[in-house]
């Protein structure tokens, strides 16, 4: 294998793969990226943990073809300090790869790229496209209410759930849950929803940040999810489990409803908290006609009260809630249109129901946030 390559687009190919490749793996293979060079596709980059798989394909001059397997992490350290535009790339004896860049040259050990595991291959999926600016808006208004803890497999993912004519998206780790929906036209030729885990969503986010060009399509296949842009595809293996029944947990519309400002209501729960205590984040909010009264309380460190304007003229309430849960899902709105995330309405029912949170105007439908409530 011998090639020439533009250096910031090795950079490129190399930097989709830093968050697939195994650190601390049992396989040495999978801390290592595939270099494979065709006169015809150029020169074709392969990462994976065998859970998640990105490959692309990349413009140069292949002067003679090959293929052969190197460490994903030294590549791309050596890569983005080269000295000048353009870099020669050689497989030599036993798996070496030379690269040369200008008056630098660098000789780095590698494995057969036969080692290599072999990517999946989906043929005859049906891909819908999508905007990627909407789809990582759904990403982004979701993934926070993920759930860590392991036990709970099914809940450690998105849950994606096509319809006709619509995308869900749901997350809840069983204290919260997030829920987004835009219309989409296309079918994806899926039963029911599928649970796309967490690390796969970060490697999709990477892609659709770069997303600004060509089209972006997505698709499910077996036990898969397949991201596919120009010259580049994102495989997944999506979490084999039962998500639950969300609709339950979604209470009906609260009788005490009302918007106030998501910047300035972030900004008071960040302030108030500092004084809660360090696990629960415990806040207590006292809800009368034009005001919400927010303190915090803790016997070691002290007390924090502060009051915020509000549009309600209902009966007052106090309830509380884990400042913490409350705050993802203001920071979350910021992925919305500005215009669309600059107030937020609130529906509570009674101090031990759940809080319900949307953003304000016509975009309501888009989004739905459940907080379960605290005793304080």
């Amino acid at each position: 294998m011998e090639l020439k390559i533009g250096v910031q687009e090795l950079a490129r190919a190399l930097a989709r793969s830093q968050g697939i490749v195994e650190k601390k793996s049992t396989m040495p293979i999978l801390s290592h990226v595939l270099l494979e060079a065709t006169k015809t596709e150029g020169l074709h980059v392969s990462a994976t943990d065998l859970d998640i798989s990105v490959s692309s394909d990349h413009a140069c001059e292949v002067l003679k073809e090959g293929k052969v397997a190197i460490p994903a992490k030294q590549l791309y350290e050596i890569v983005k300090a080269l000295p000048e535009k353009d870099a020669v790339l050689k497989r030599a004896s036993n798996n070496y790869l030379e690269l040369k860049s200008g008056a630098a040259e660098f000789r780095i050990v590698g494995l057969p790229a036969d080692d290599f595991p072999a990517l999946p291959r989906f043929d005859k999926i049906q891909l819908v496209s999508v905007d990627p600016k909407w789809l990582l808006e759904m990403i982004d208004l979701t993934s926070f209410a993920v759930s860590s803890d392991e036990t709970r497999y099914n809940l450690n993912g998105v849950f994606f759930e096509p319809s006709v004519g619509s995308l869900r998206t749901v997350a809840t780790d069983g204290h919260r849950l997030s829920l987004a929906e835009r219309s989409l036209e296309g079918d994806f030729q899926v039963k029911k929803g599928v649970i796309l885990p967490r690390k796969g969503l970060g490697e999709m986010k990477k892609l659709l940040l770069e997303a600004a060009e060509g089209e972006t399509r997505l698709g499910f296949a077996e036990n898969s999810a397949v991201l596919q842009r120009p010259r580049v595809r994102l495989v997944m293996r999506l979490i084999d489990g039962v998500f639950p029944d969300y609709r339950q947990v979604i209470p009906r519309a609260g009788e005490k409803k009302f918007t106030v400002g998501r910047e300035r209501l972030l900004e008071t729960l960040r302030r108030v908290s500092l004084l809660s205590t360090d696990k629960a984040h415990a806040v207590k909010l006292e809800l009368e006609p034009g005001t919400l009264r927010v303190l915090s309380h803790n016997p070691d460190l002290g007390e924090a009260k502060e009051e915020v304007p509000v549009q309600y003229q209902g009966e007052p309430l106090k309830i509380g809630f884990n400042a913490r849960y409350v705050m993802d899902v203001l920071i979350a709105l910021a992925a919305l249109e500005p215009v669309a995330a600059q107030d937020v309405l609130l529906e509570l029912a009674d101090d031990l129901s759940p809080g319900v949170i949307k953003p304000g105007g016509e975009s309501a439908t888009i989004f739905t946030a459940v907080v379960m409530p605290m005793r304080i």
